[in-house]
């Protein structure tokens, strides 16, 4: 797959994301945040009033430019996420996706039994996800080198949890069930996932990604054991796949397992270039644990956004001391930025981050 309109943009102006992801000295502490497009900015809000529904947000090239370059406006943020969606793949897949007002993303069809899974396959990069490479296409021309673009998408893990279940939910015990009742299946369900993560990030990166992130939200709620062989296996075996590719395999990949720090060790040998933290573990601690193998991005906690600027300093601040004057870490929230926060709120944040960041290295 060319990489030829990747190839036509201009030279990359800001690279201390990139810097950090390797571990290099960098001027400041790079930032970004999850969920960086998102309801809390009114400009987000409008745009998709216009198109309509989130559905038609996301699946639209020129609307998912939009709201990804919209944050970058606003605040002095080190890296753009591309806008989209975790749940992309099972769509393709064809579960039948809506999102119902006030209780999240649905499946007409969940997978529930050996015939389900043996339906699925792979989808299509150049057909039924098009409107995601196109996407990454366009973004990549308007950024104009300004800061990198992550290109991501959800874990085998969490995707299954969603095409098993059917919904959200507090703990997805009916994959669980699978999982132990059933456990070849699930394994089947779950290989399928991870090729297809594979293709979709090799497809990304391909289209222009400049690193790739890999979402395990729920990864969390596995035991010791079982988060081994459910989710970190899958995880891997995508990050082995990218490897192998010629494109993907200059790109760093960060992954990112909510609620699961105490498998840090397990995650930073799976050949990722960072992890993300959430805000249950002391930084500091989770930086000794990878003992410099990889870079870490987090972690502070989202609801700090709704305190006052003080507040919010003094939080950037001791999370940036707990990490200490180190290379490798890219500052982030410890999950995706809520709703209620105020804008102005996170360019206090941004800019505390890359003052104190600066006087770290100053010494």
């Amino acid at each position: 797959m060319a990489r030829t309109d990747a190839d036509m943009t201009a030279p990359l102006k800001n690279d201390r994301f990139l810097r950090a992801l390797r571990r290099e000295p960098t001027d400041t502490t790079p930032i970004w945040v999850m969920r960086q497009a998102g309801r809390y900015l009114p400009e987000y809000r409008a745009t998709r009033e216009r198109a309509g529904s989130f559905m038609g947000l996301a699946q639209n090239p020129e609307f998912a430019c939009e709201v990804t370059l919209q944050p970058l406006e606003r605040f002095d943020l080190d890296a753009a996420i591309l806008f989209s969606d975790i749940l992309t793949i099972p769509d393709a897949m064809g579960l039948g996706l809506s999102f119902a007002q006030g209780e999240g993303p649905q499946f007409a069809r969940p997978v529930r039994s050996a015939a389900d899974i043996a339906r699925l396959a792979v989808p299509d990069m150049d057909g039924e996800l098009r409107y995601v490479m196109d996407a990454v296409r366009l973004i990549r021309r308007e950024l104009d080198g300004r800061v990198p673009l992550i290109g991501f998408s959800g874990s085998p893990w969490t995707l299954a949890c969603y095409m098993v279940e059917g919904h959200g939910s507090r703990d997805f015990a009916t994959l669980k069930a699978m999982c132990w009742n059933e456990p070849t299946l699930a394994h089947r369900l779950l290989d399928t996932l991870a090729r297809s993560v594979a293709a979709y990030l090799r497809a990304q990166a391909a289209a222009g990604a400049q690193a790739l992130m890999i979402f395990d939200t729920w990864g969390g709620l596995l035991g010791p054991a079982p988060f081994g062989e459910f989710s970190l296996r899958y995880m891997s075996q995508v990050v082995c796949a990218l490897q192998a590719d010629p494109v993907a395999r200059e790109l760093p990949v960060i992954l990112f397992s909510k609620g699961a720090h105490l498998h840090l060790v397990e995650m930073a040998a799976s050949g990722c270039a960072a992890l993300g933290v959430d805000w249950t573990i002391d930084l500091g601690d989770a930086r000794r644990a990878v003992a410099g193998k990889v870079a870490l991005q987090g972690n502070l906690d989202p609801a700090v956004l709704r305190s006052n600027p003080q507040v919010i300093r003094r939080e950037a601040r001791a999370v940036m001391d707990s990490y200490g004057n180190h290379p490798g870490h890219v500052f982030n929230l410890g999950h995706g930025i809520t709703p209620e926060v105020e804008p102005e709120h996170v360019k206090v944040l941004v800019d505390e981050v890359h003052a104190y960041g600066r006087q770290l290295r100053a010494g």
